[in-house]
């Protein structure tokens, strides 16, 4: 398929925006994690909840942090070296990277492929892990096995055996009790005594998954691991009851205990620990794979406290409706996130109607105190006319270095209540690409035109004291667009005020157009302050417009107080200490 030259320079300019926008570059710290199934990825063929705990760490750690999971399904500390698995860890290992190491589960088998002894093969096997990693300047970090779910009492001190149970398939089973019993043995205690010997840390996570089992007692336990029913999942049609592997929530709960150990013994990684309510992603690794999943698990009206959400990288093409009773969601994007979908006014829904230009946006936020950073909103439909990508309806709506992708009409912000604040965001479009009722506040963003038109087109209801205002923004432009007005009234009473912006020389002259209608220079508010490059002309600007003398009532703080002091540029995203 051939690309046509503009479209290909659009794609490599968004390219460009998302993988160098708002970041600098950091040292990535590597963690290396070896084990076995209980920390190891897992496949997702037929909705597989299966997860080990290590699958899903990497939402518990900032960017600056890696996970490089080589933990495997069976494998214990002979058969990680034997198969040359180790080999391939430590000749990646560089000088300030961790290696997570939790073995036992398999060291206990039988079979001479994998079984080791405590106190021997098995402790002889940990300090060699130790002792390389060292020695390649990488920091090993040593763990012992998670719980075994077992509330029957041995009848023997052998070790118990991974078993998976099918429901209907076993007459009789053993009746549990409420304690739960150990089922690792000596197993246990060789990480312990090899980190006391070596001077390495050691997180008992026999400890902490054995407190968390017990405490939840034996039918919610049941929650953390693999019991699924029969008929529910099409990887296991008739049903599985595992008692050592974790699904999707037990693999979560773990993790966030174990970072907890985590930030307390190692103060290093503990600068880089995050931790948010849900995570989306779409490598299995977050409770969810698509972000309208993570929002319909938001309760319902969850006062006096934020629902954070972390997004991981990816192309998420969702049509997504956060509607008015998930109030105070946060949305936190990775570098690379960027949510998506290419439905635009012409095109035609399931009735065969025009979608029209409401219907046409990938994104609805209809919530009070959403906030959002790191997300790129896109509508991919193209030059084909009306395309929203994000449609705000939301008071009190934060946007934190994101980035709108479109073409016409790229930004609707339609709240005629609304007051929203977009904050070191980058905007593009050709013809009214920011537009809408609500009053918005653009502070230090940049405002692309990818063609001649309108930069904005507000409709701001007669007697409301805001509209648009800009302040310290940069206004771009592509090459082609070389005849651009800074707005146009889609209704009478339409506001925009840029101040002390950079205006490109796209920006015409005479910078404002009055839609074609003499009478709306009479109702309209277009003003400046402190224009400054080489779109910036006061003298030759349109007679209707003005050249503000002074910048009070223009305020941030002022421009979307209202009635409640909402002050985003002072507090961030955190919510109001006032009554709703």
């Amino acid at each position: 398929m051939k690309i046509q030259g503009n479209k290909m320079i659009w794609l490599l300019a968004v390219a460009f925006i998302l993988l160098s926008a708002f970041r600098a570059d950091k040292p990535v710290v590597t963690i290396f994690m070896i084990g076995d199934s209980t920390m190891a990825n897992k496949k997702m063929d037929g909705g597989n909840p299966e997860r080990g705990w290590g699958m899903v760490l990497p939402g518990f750690f900032s960017e600056d942090v890696r996970i490089d999971n080589h933990a495997a399904n069976g494998r214990s500390s002979k058969s990680f070296i034997s198969e040359g698995r180790w080999e391939k860890v430590i000749s990646k290992v560089k000088k300030g990277d961790y290696v997570f190491i939790q073995f036992g589960h398999n060291d206990e088998k039988a079979d001479s492929t994998r079984h080791t002894d405590p106190g021997t093969t098995f402790d002889d096997n940990l300090r060699r892990f130790v002792n390389e990693t060292r020695a390649k300047g990488g920091i090993p970090v040593l763990f012992n096995s998670i719980v075994r779910r077992n509330f029957v009492q041995p009848k023997d001190a052998s070790i118990a055996k991974d078993i998976r149970r099918i429901p209907g398939t076993s007459k009789e089973q053993p009746k549990e009790g409420t304690v739960l019993f150990d089922t690792h043995g000596a197993y246990l205690d060789s990480p312990r005594n090899v980190a006391k010997e070596l001077g390495v840390t050691f997180i008992d996570l026999n400890k902490i998954t054995h407190d968390l089992v017990q405490g939840l007692g034996p039918v919610e336990s049941k929650k953390l691991f693999m019991f699924v029913e029969p008929n529910r999942v099409p990887a296991f049609p008739k049903g599985r009851e595992d008692n050592t592997h974790l699904n999707i929530y037990g693999a979560r709960t773990v993790a966030g205990l174990v970072v907890e150990a985590i930030g307390k013994e190692i103060p290093e990684l503990a600068k880089c620990i995050r931790h948010y309510d849900y995570v989306v992603a779409q490598d299995g690794s977050g409770d969810f794979f698509t972000v309208q999943e993570a929002v319909n698990a938001v309760p319902d009206f969850r006062k006096n406290v934020r629902t954070t959400i972390l997004v991981r990288k990816g192309t998420y093409k969702e049509k997504i409706i956060i509607p008015e009773s998930k109030i105070n969601i946060s949305l936190i994007g990775e570098d690379g996130t960027i949510l998506t979908n290419d439905d635009f006014a012409n095109k035609k829904n399931v009735f065969g109607e025009n979608m029209g230009t409401s219907g046409s946006s990938g994104c609805y936020i209809y919530a009070p105190d959403f906030y959002a950073e790191n997300i790129t909103f896109e509508n991919s439909a193209g030059p084909v006319g009306q395309a929203v990508a994000c449609f705000v309806s939301a008071d009190r709506a934060y946007f934190k270095n994101c980035c709108f992708l479109g073409f016409q009409d790229t930004l609707y912000t339609y709240g005629k209540q609304s007051r929203q604040y977009y904050e070191d965001c980058y905007i593009e479009g050709t013809v009214d690409f920011i537009f809408g009722w609500s009053t918005a506040v653009f502070n230090r963003c940049r405002i692309h035109s990818k063609g001649d038109g309108y930069v904005t087109a507000p409709s701001t209801d007669k007697g409301k004291k805001y509209g648009y205002v800009f302040y310290d923004c940069r206004l771009t432009a592509d090459a082609e667009a070389t005849k651009v007005y800074l707005s146009r009234p889609w209704r009478p009473y339409a506001q925009a005020v840029f101040i002390r912006c950079e205006l490109g020389k796209h920006i015409l002259p005479v910078g404002w157009n009055n839609w074609g209608k003499k009478e709306n220079e009479k109702t309209v508010f277009y003003a400046e302050y402190g224009s400054k490059g080489a779109g910036a002309n006061p003298q030759a600007r349109a007679a209707f417009s003005r050249q503000l003398k002074n910048l009070k009532g223009y305020e941030p703080v002022t421009v979307l107080a209202g009635d409640d002091g909402w002050n985003p540029v002072r507090d961030g995203n955190r919510l109001l200490d006032v009554k709703r």
